[in-house]
């Protein structure tokens, strides 16, 4: 299958298909770390984040599937590779053992900051494409990270 299956042009959708992988890779490495913290969480607030933090990585996994699915839709194939993911990722892992609680907060929030920026590049990149279809699902994933960042900023005491 190619982007033309479903109107779109090829030459046009490559930078968008790109720029899924990136996203797909910085998915990973999050989801990763989400995980970590879920685990690795004690302290005071651990029946809130445990509970949070699972929310989130079952919520990233699913994401994860519709970015993948989406490039296959746009006629490419996904990258599926960790080494890939840890390459082209400006996400980077940490290691969530011992660490603190708002600590782990913070990371995340970092974390969705960039995937939020990577977002409204796609969106800018996809609507140029003419790729509604990739528009409508990465908005509908930055608006789940932009309530989410409210929150997670609100527990941890920020404005």
């Amino acid at each position: 299958m190619d982007a033309k299956a479903i109107s779109l042009n090829e030459k046009d959708v490559k930078p968008v298909v790109d720029l899924l992988n990136d996203y797909l890779a910085n998915y990973h490495i999050h989801y990763q770390k989400l995980r970590g913290c879920h685990w690795n969480i004690k302290g005071q607030n651990f029946f809130t984040l445990h509970v949070k933090f699972e929310e989130l990585y079952t919520n990233a996994q699913l994401t994860i599937d519709e970015i993948a699915e989406r490039v296959l839709t746009l006629g490419k194939p996904p990258h599926s590779r960790f080494v890939d993911y840890i390459n082209e990722s400006v996400i980077k892992e940490i290691n969530t053992i011992g660490m603190s609680d708002l600590a782990m907060v913070e990371a995340l929030l970092e974390d969705m900051a960039k995937l939020i920026e990577l977002e409204r590049e796609l969106l800018e990149i996809s609507d140029s494409a003419s790729d509604d279809g990739t528009n409508d699902m990465v908005n509908r994933f930055m608006q789940y990270k932009e309530k989410n960042t409210w929150m997670l900023r609100s527990f941890a005491g920020k404005k």
